[in-house]
């Protein structure tokens, strides 16, 4: 399964929104507050349950500055997952989106992709108003 998030323009140069983000501690204000407790998190990694679902985690697992972060679910995800966050800088903005592979089975992914792709579309809208 494979999903990519809308795109998103936020009004800083690719470098800021790149360190902005490999700080997972920032990932919280990213995130539907009344839809997420049991927030948990460090430098290069975040747990965190879902209303009505389960606990996904993420882990930094490798990063190209200012350009690619490439995350990995941690050990409290119910299945295993990719992450990459995409940022393309032009004339001092940055355009970021998300692309989100799993290899999960026709019923696993009838339950989640709406969710996740609501939740990816969510992480950008929120990125361009913590940053702009």
């Amino acid at each position: 399964m494979k999903i990519e998030s809308k795109k998103g323009v936020i009004n800083r140069p690719s470098k800021e929104v790149y360190t902005y983000l490999m700080d997972m501690n920032n990932f919280k204000n990213l995130l539907p507050a009344d839809k997420i407790s049991n927030w948990v998190s460090d430098e290069k990694s975040c747990s965190f349950k879902i209303q009505g679902a389960t606990t996904i985690s993420f882990i930094i697992e490798s990063s190209v500055e200012p350009n690619l972060i490439h995350l990995i679910s941690g050990d409290e995800s119910p299945f295993a997952f990719n992450l990459d966050i995409h940022l393309v800088e032009e004339n001092g903005t940055t355009k970021g989106y998300q692309v989100f592979s799993a290899d999960i089975d026709m019923f696993m992914k009838m339950m989640v992709e709406k969710p996740l792709q609501n939740l990816f579309d969510f992480i950008v809208d929120r990125l361009e108003q913590e940053l702009n």
